[in-house]
């Protein structure tokens, strides 16, 4: 099947408002430089001679328009948002851009479709046709690069050109020459590590190439005068990476999130809360599970993070039991060396012999004094895990059918998203067979126990369905892949503002190839099985239940969790389901998770109210200065003199 695309206003309010800060640049086509070809490594001397002669080079035009117009521009566009009015041109000291727009969309309501979107209606206003994507992560770089793909007939329809996008390898400059000597729409997408860091090979951007005519790529790259789309600002990291981007000479920079840590100069606004409003997402369920009544006999421990700095010795995030007053509960601490965790939990027994001796941030191992060693990750003494992982997978199946039953007939498949933290847990090996893991042997035992519930007479096609599919063919692992064809896990990133997430390309490219083909029924699949270091980078319009089969990480932001499962769902032919009316009957995801439901819920509200803290608190006279109001006649500037607030 394929998806369908249509025009939707609020995606074109915020391509428009940045559009519109540009008015007067005028289309004055491209600025001209010289590209020097790339010479092949054939035997040919007259080939290798043609090949390296010079190319035209079509860079983006500087503007036209003075400061003061494009501020004034920027303070109508707020002005017709109602957003806070920039008292200037906010610059950037650490990436040294002086133009730097701010578009805040909430997860889920096609924030990297309306930047491509964007990017059009500036080459066909403008004639600005080279763009950089610079995104935090392997995973956000994957999803992008398939979104171009998957957009690319539709924006052909509507604009008559295609764009052309590659992702940066150091190991394929050419396509740098491609990008520099076309004419049309360009795009590089990038993550920051490829220039950022200081491994060999990310360092090539910077060093002469004899490849490349001994030109250092990021020479070629800034005189393409290139407009910079940030992904997830506020997970670029440092400052380190913040000063590289300096380099790529950007004419101005467009910042996309839903929770913008800065702000420059913000001219779009679709929080959570709008975008609830508005029906633009699924609404959210939680089926809460957890353990209770623990005895605090063994020593639990599970060590969450080691956390560095350069003024302090490294800490160890660690989550154990403590005896208080209302009985035993689990808490999260950072800890150093020579904390006793007999004394840190009001002297349980269980941890007597239990004080850090080392906390090893190089190998992510944290020693106590007794002899036991853990690894970041690592669960020790969980007795109840096992119950609580197959009650999780229960009430996920449970809920799988229920909305499969009420959307079988309305042409939408329903598919259901496990999270887990050890590929063995799915599948593992013995020597050429394949062995089925606790979760997957789970997994197949409530599954066959639910479908019989989930028969029924009254509706002899959705029991069909059902029973054409064997147990086994309806689920299926989405994880890395070795050199023997095997499941293995990702490699995941230690710390840092990606810290849990993977840095594996190859991990992605299996679950995102398959994006549009699981939503067909003719496709088995229904549930799915992956690492949960995909949790970003990835998502399905038609996943409906999320299962977090995993231990609860603290770094991990619930409306990330959530955000694999916001999108709007699609029926067979394509279409989604956001008809006002029944919008949010059709799109409910449920998430089935190891937290307490009061935990989970609180924790989520409170990271959403978080992000809307830049909405007014009160109608004072401040707040209606200078807004627009919107009545039947149009658009009337509101005038706060005389009024009584």
């Amino acid at each position: 099947m394929k998806l369908k695309f249509k025009k939707q206003q609020f995606q074109t309010d915020a391509v428009q408002a940045v559009v519109d800060c540009f008015k007067g640049q005028g289309n004055s086509g491209h600025r001209p430089f010289t590209v020097e070809r790339l010479t092949p490594m054939e035997d040919s001397p007259l080939l290798k001679q043609q090949l390296s002669e010079t190319l035209p080079g079509f860079g983006n035009q500087d503007f036209k328009i003075t400061d003061d117009l494009l501020l004034s521009n920027l303070h109508a566009v707020q002005r017709h948002q109602n957003l806070q009015i920039s008292k200037g041109l906010v610059k950037d000291d650490k990436t040294g851009c002086s133009v730097n727009l701010d578009i805040e969309m909430e997860t889920g309501t096609g924030k990297t479709y309306c930047y491509i979107k964007t990017m059009f209606e500036l080459n066909k206003q403008y004639g600005w046709s080279k763009f950089i994507v610079v995104v935090p992560s392997i995973a956000i770089r994957e999803g992008i690069s398939k979104s171009f793909e998957i957009t690319a007939d539709h924006f052909l329809e509507e604009y008559g050109k295609r764009a052309r996008s590659f992702i940066y390898n150091s190991g394929q400059l050419h396509n740098l020459e491609s990008f520099s000597s076309d004419a049309g729409i360009n795009v590089m997408i990038i993550n920051v590590q490829a220039f950022a860091s200081r491994g060999r090979d990310n360092l090539r951007i910077y060093s002469e190439q004899d490849s490349f005519q001994s030109y250092r790529p990021i020479d070629v790259i800034k005189r393409n005068n290139p407009i910079v789309i940030i992904d997830e600002p506020q997970k670029l990291g440092g400052d380190v990476a913040l000063t590289s981007l300096k380099e790529f000479n950007a004419l101005f920079t467009l910042r996309y999130s839903a929770t913008h840590k800065k702000n420059y100069n913000n001219v779009y606004r679709l929080d959570a809360l709008d975008a609830y409003n508005q029906k633009l997402v699924k609404k959210i369920a939680v089926r809460g599970i957890s353990v209770k009544g623990l005895k605090g006999t063994n020593a639990y421990l599970y060590i969450d993070g080691i956390h560095i700095s350069t003024n302090s010795p490294p800490l160890a995030s660690i989550e154990f039991e403590v005896k208080q007053k209302n009985g035993i509960k689990r808490i999260t601490k950072k800890l150093k060396a020579h904390d006793n965790l007999h004394a840190q939990s009001n002297e349980l027994g269980a941890y007597d012999g239990f004080t850090l001796r080392e906390i090893d941030a190089r190998t992510n191992v944290v020693t106590f004094t007794n002899g036991v060693e853990m690894a970041v990750g690592e669960v020790l003494n969980n007795p109840d895990d096992k119950a609580l992982r197959q009650i999780q997978i229960r009430e996920a199946v449970k809920s799988h059918f229920e909305k499969e039953k009420m959307l079988f007939n309305k042409g939408i498949k329903v598919l259901s998203l496990f999270f887990i933290d050890e590929v063995k847990k799915y599948r593992s090996y013995d020597g050429d067979q394949i062995v089925k893991g606790e979760y997957a042997l789970i997994f197949e035992e409530e599954y066959k126990r639910l479908r019989e519930e989930y028969r029924t007479l009254l509706d002899e096609a959705y029991t069909k369905y059902i029973d054409e599919i064997e147990p086994e063919r309806t689920h299926n692992g989405y994880f890395s892949i070795d050199k023997s064809k095997r499941l293995v896990d990702p490699s995941i990133i230690g710390r840092g503002e990606e810290k849990g997430n993977s840095d594996d390309a190859d991990a992605y490219d299996l679950i995102l190839k398959d994006k549009e083909k699981l939503l067909s029924f003719e496709e088995p699949t229904r549930f799915i099985f992956s690492h949960s270091a995909l949790r970003e980078g990835w998502d399905n319009p038609n996943v409906f239940v999320i299962c977090t089969l995993k231990h609860s990480d603290n770094t991990i932001s619930r409306r990330q969790e959530v955000g694999r499962g916001m999108r709007l769902s699609v029926n067979q032919s394509g279409d989604r389901m956001d008809d006002p009316a029944t919008v949010h009957d059709i799109n409910v995801l449920t998430v089935v998770t190891g937290d307490s439901y009061t935990d989970f819920v609180s924790k989520l509200q409170s990271e959403i109210s978080e992000s809307l803290s830049s909405r007014p608190q009160k109608a004072s006279r401040e707040y209606f200065t200078g807004k627009v109001l919107k009545t039947s006649d149009g658009p009337t500037p509101m005038k706060t003199r005389g009024m009584r607030l």
